[in-house]
């Protein structure tokens, strides 16, 4: 397999182990990566519930790997606004398929919605 991009919808599946976090094998998780941008979304959920700030960086550090927020992904990002406006995606959910798009690799999010969105990669939806 690729790589594979974690939304930071799939890797608070995984923590909790959630519905859905099955579908994310250990040959999914052995190439995932996420965008540095999803990786402060999870570290400000579990904060507020209630890790300390280096609990929650490792243990995220410990189920997927970071890819930085590079300048053409943010290109990518703000542009993909006109696509998914109506799907009411946030900057994150739009980050994350920049990464997606610049990797050429699969998405894996919990976002029904997602199932809509076509920016070129598949999307798969895990719940």
């Amino acid at each position: 397999m690729s790589r594979a991009v974690l939304d930071a919808s799939a890797i608070l599946a995984l923590i909790f182990d959630e519905p859905g976090a099955e579908h994310l094998t250990d040959d999914v998780m052995e190439w995932a990566v996420a965008s540095t941008v999803n990786r402060a979304e999870v570290q400000a959920k579990l904060i507020q519930k209630g890790y300390s700030p280096d609990e929650a960086w490792s243990d995220v550090q410990e189920l997927v790997s970071d890819e930085p927020y590079t300048a053409e992904q943010a290109k990518i990002a703000g542009t993909l606004i006109q696509q998914t406006a109506r799907y009411g995606l946030s900057l994150g959910d739009r980050s994350c398929l920049a990464l997606a798009i610049v990797l050429k690799a699969p998405v894996y999010t919990t976002e029904q919605i997602w199932k809509n969105v076509q920016v070129g990669v598949p999307i798969h939806v895990i719940r």
